[in-house]
């Protein structure tokens, strides 16, 4: 995985033009022997925007770069295209699919509803051990918030303690959690929290959830959870705004036309 980054090389990285991607060499190819490897280093690098919407992964090229056979690359780029993160054309080969601000709304829509539920089920299912862990990790992140840390570092520690309350949900509960994470580009919450760290940011929600799986108030804890997506949700939908992806729409005979001739007269934000 590559290393942690400070705020603002994470805002960098997310305002580059399309055609621009980071360095490969950041990342650097590591040695792999699995698809499952494989398209978890891609994964990755989708994710933080070492690879952009719209390129090429050629096959070949990732042979050559990790050092493995067709099959295996293969089967990692269906991995991916299953994830919806890249999509595979008939004898063109695959490229990164582009997000709409619908799928990021709808991915984070869905997350607030599993994460909440991870909180629940920890409150009810959880032994006092776990959740003493579970309080110290929260902890941690508070502290990280309070020194304004690098965003990844912080979006790394919450993936841990969701992580911890998911381990009390149901073998199949897990598995959705853990096929929405797959799915969501965390550099988008990365590059919320890096615009916003001398703000609020969702720490206050975080401190609700502290406070109710202290008090085993699975209500409390599950809705405090809720609103922290909730909080992201809205602030890389307002970040993606901003930065122009279009809103997937129907192929209708007027709205195309007008939606997309309206912002080029307008010169100020509306």
């Amino acid at each position: 995985m590559a290393n942690s980054k400070s705020d603002c090389s994470v805002e960098a990285r997310f305002l580059e033009a399309p055609g621009k991607t980071a360095a490969a060499a950041d990342t650097g190819p590591a040695a792999v022997s699995t698809a499952e490897e494989l398209a978890q280093i891609l994964r990755t690098r989708i994710q933080k925007s070492e690879l952009a919407p719209g390129e090429w992964l050629r096959e070949v090229k990732l042979c050559n770069e990790f050092g493995v056979g067709r099959s295996i690359v293969r089967r990692a780029l269906r991995a991916l295209a299953d994830d919806g993160l890249i999509e595979i054309e008939e004898n063109r080969g695959a490229c990164v699919s582009a997000t709409t601000v619908e799928e990021v709304f709808d991915l984070y829509e869905v997350r607030a509803a599993l994460y909440g539920l991870a909180a629940r089920f920890a409150c009810l299912r959880g032994s006092d051990a776990v959740i003493r862990r579970i309080l110290e990790k929260i902890d941690i992140l508070l502290a990280q918030a309070a020194e304004i840390a690098p965003a990844e570092q912080i979006i790394e520690t919450s993936e841990t303690i969701f992580s911890q309350m998911a381990d009390c949900a149901s073998a199949d509960t897990q598995r959705m959690i853990e096929a929405v994470r797959r799915k969501t580009r965390f550099h988008f919450s990365y590059v919320a929290l890096a615009i916003n760290a001398q703000g609020p940011g969702p720490f206050e929600y975080w401190r609700k959830v502290r406070e109710g799986l202290e008090a085993r108030d699975a209500e409390k804890a599950s809705q405090g959870a809720r609103d922290i997506l909730y909080y992201m949700q809205g602030e890389v939908a307002r970040i993606m705004l901003a930065r122009g992806p279009r809103l997937r729409t129907e192929p209708s005979a007027a709205q195309p036309p007008t939606s997309k001739r309206t912002p080029t007269k307008k010169r100020g934000g509306g």
